[in-house]
């Protein structure tokens, strides 16, 4: 099966500053090589994940890493500014990520499982739902008009793939290096690798992405689900 991301318009919306790097980065880069415009939104500040020794401006460097990040696949870049640890759903924040659709405008939304391991991934998974259904409805003002239709959505892959059997594949066995590229630009996370508490990112990914290839016969995959609700889904 042939899929083309052609003129579409995807935005992904993660939790952390680096997140996309694992878990949909492959995808991103396929579909930009394609021709889709590419949004990322990240919801919170990267400000717990401290290397060791500590920096003052967590917050601000993984900003910056971010920002280095998806100039590889010439994204736009949105931020949520929330607290790691402090992401919960509600209005304000609903508001906020349906404004921002709204910006940007995209056909597919790929968010996290509302079954991956962290709280954080699990509330971000809750506020995009909403926030795609809310980005289309005339009555929810914001100081964006309405969206014409909801955005498809895509659940994507768990951290580790734990608790997720996935719906599809996408191969991004031509984009592992872009999704490296990626990573690489999260130079205080990936010097949390001796951290008990934290996995070596770069370890992870690779794990991830070529176990998911080797499920669906390829060199690397990235697996999702589909948000299958009425007028959540699409044909291709």
């Amino acid at each position: 099966m042939k899929l083309n991301f052609g003129q579409e318009r995807i935005f992904a919306v993660v939790a952390h500053p680096d997140d996309a790097e694992l878990l949909c980065a492959g995808t991103l880069a396929r579909a930009h090589q394609e021709g889709a415009m590419i949004g990322i939104c990240v919801l919170c500040q990267g400000d717990k994940g401290q290397p060791d020794p500590p920096l003052e401006n967590l917050a601000e460097v993984r900003q910056q890493e971010m920002q280095s990040a998806v100039k590889v696949i010439d994204a736009e870049l949105f931020f949520g500014e929330q607290p790691d640890g402090g992401l919960f759903d509600n209005l304000e924040l609903r508001r906020m990520l349906t404004e921002f659709m709204r910006q940007f405008s995209p056909t597919l939304v790929l968010c996290h499982s509302q079954a991956d391991y962290h709280a954080d991934h699990r509330a971000a998974s809750v506020i995009t739902e909403a926030a795609t259904w809310f980005s289309a409805s005339a009555g929810n003002k914001t100081n964006s008009p309405a969206l014409a239709k909801p955005p498809v959505l895509w659940w994507m892959d768990t951290v580790n793939m734990t608790s997720f059997d996935p719906h599809f594949y996408i191969d991004v066995s031509d984009y592992v290096e872009t999704k490296i590229s990626m990573l690489k630009c999260h130079q205080s996370q990936l010097q949390r690798g001796k951290d008990s508490s934290f996995s070596p990112l770069q370890e992870l990914m690779v794990q991830q992405y070529s176990t998911r290839g080797a499920q669906s016969g390829v060199k690397a995959a990235e697996a999702f689900q589909t948000h299958s609700a009425w007028k959540r889904c699409a044909a291709w």
